[in-house]
């Protein structure tokens, strides 16, 4: 790499390439997973703060440089400002900032114990089969989507609780949670494809608003949302927990409430639901994060 080339590798480059406004949903079930654990949260500070560094600026970041740097392609349509495209990461530094990041993340990972790391190892290696040959899951609308929210959410959840239990592993709640709000989280990525249409079609990824058209994308991303959390109402139920089950069902009509707004015109309308009804089931975690200390 030339002098020419280092001096043209800014720090506000890389950190736009990690994508901070991205962190926010892996650092959420992280902490809803040890809200979840049901130990008292002053016991473990120090883990906990190096388990939000984990999921959010080390794994998360990691998936973001990995995915814009086998989008470079597409982006240059679809984004050409982004950093790779627009040269700001100049020559490979986009792919070596993606293995200088991995490694960064097991390191943090190995401090935290086995079970972490092993949820940190299946996360990054779903964050490569995402976006790079030969798999590139991304390619299929339903694969990609699926890998991001088990990464996304319930590896997230998982290893919060874990943290918290010293490294054991979770209750079977715990999981049941972490798996449908993973489902859910779908349909939330299925919204964030709606801005990249034009590109996605040219490059050949067949993202759920490429193969199903807008209308009928935005259709199946609400019930994708939609469905787990009436499946979480009646667990909560069942687990001896009906205070909590009305929260979650307030929240769902609230949502319901936003989706015709959104079926008017889901390409324009996709951030706007991002910021509302993705909003309140986001909030939805962690009422019932906090249903089950009371189990």
């Amino acid at each position: 790499m030339s002098d020419h080339a280092m001096q043209r590798l800014a720090p506000s480059a890389v950190l736009e390439l990690l994508k901070p406004v991205t962190w926010f949903p892996p650092c959420w079930a992280f902490l809803c997973g040890v809200v979840s654990a049901g130990v008292p949260l002053h016991t473990h500070p120090g883990e906990i703060a190096l388990g939000v560094l984990l999921c959010g600026p080390m794994v998360c970041a990691t998936s973001q440089a990995i995915n814009d740097w086998h989008d470079r392609h597409v982006d240059a349509i679809n984004e050409p400002n982004r950093p790779i495209p627009s040269g700001r990461i100049p020559g490979q530094w986009g792919l070596y900032i993606a293995w200088i990041w991995a490694g960064l993340s097991m390191l943090v990972a190995a401090a935290l114990g086995p079970v972490v790391m092993a949820a940190t190892v299946l996360g990054l290696i779903f964050a490569w089969a995402y976006s790079a040959p030969p798999l590139r899951l991304k390619l299929n609308g339903w694969l990609g989507n699926a890998a991001c929210g088990l990464c996304y959410e319930g590896l997230a959840w998982v290893t919060g609780a874990a943290v918290m239990l010293n490294g054991a592993l979770p209750s079977a709640e715990v999981f049941w949670l972490a798996g449908l709000y993973s489902v859910g989280t779908i349909g939330i990525m299925v919204l964030n494809d709606f801005k990249s249409i034009e590109g996605d079609r040219v490059m050949g990824v067949a993202s759920l608003p490429v193969q199903l058209g807008p209308e009928r994308a935005a259709r199946v991303a609400c019930w994708f949302m939609l469905v787990p959390q009436a499946v979480v109402v009646g667990l909560l139920i069942n687990w001896g927990l009906p205070w909590a089950a009305p929260l979650i069902i307030v929240l769902m009509v609230a949502q319901l409430a936003c989706i015709p707004r959104l079926l008017r015109d889901p390409r324009a309308q996709a951030p706007w639901y991002n910021a509302t009804g993705v909003g309140l089931s986001v909030l939805g975690m962690m009422v019932c994060a906090v249903a089950l200390r009371w189990l």
